[in-house]
């Protein structure tokens, strides 16, 4: 995989956590919505590999094959980047607490409500203040 991968994965994810949506599939909505998150840290930490991909599991640590969004954007070198943004507060301070809030044990969940999933939706895809828009400039 490398980071154009991600890129596209991302997009992909995203697309089809608004289809369900608006269908009312709350569960998949929100998973999904998560792993667009996730892809996105992925095509960060890609970025900083000399060729841009991601490293293959046996040739690095197995800290990369993770879910844990805070612990990707570290190893995505954004701790000093999102430390800044966090501190300016307002909405993307809100949002990231939504976002961090995912894990991928939520594919498990069998009842996650509209707000929950209507709530971390906007809080990635805000075209201000959303996640996915920040870690954008970073991928």
């Amino acid at each position: 995989m490398n980071r154009s991968d991600f890129h596209k994965l991302t997009e992909i994810r995203i697309k089809e956590a608004k289809v369900l949506l608006d269908r009312r599939c709350y569960e998949g909505a929100y998973y999904l919505a998560g792993y667009a998150v996730e892809c996105a840290l992925k095509a960060c930490i890609a970025k900083t590999t000399q060729a841009h991909d991601f490293p293959p599991k046996p040739q690095v640590v197995q800290s990369f094959y993770q879910h844990k969004t805070e612990s990707l954007a570290n190893l995505a070198e954004l701790h000093n980047e999102l430390r800044d943004r966090l501190k300016s507060g307002g909405q993307f301070k809100s949002n990231w607490s939504h976002v961090i809030k995912w894990s991928e044990d939520k594919r498990y969940v069998t009842h996650i409500d509209s707000k929950d999933a209507k709530d971390l939706y906007r809080a990635i895809t805000s075209p201000r203040t959303g996640v996915l828009v920040w870690l954008k400039k970073y991928w």
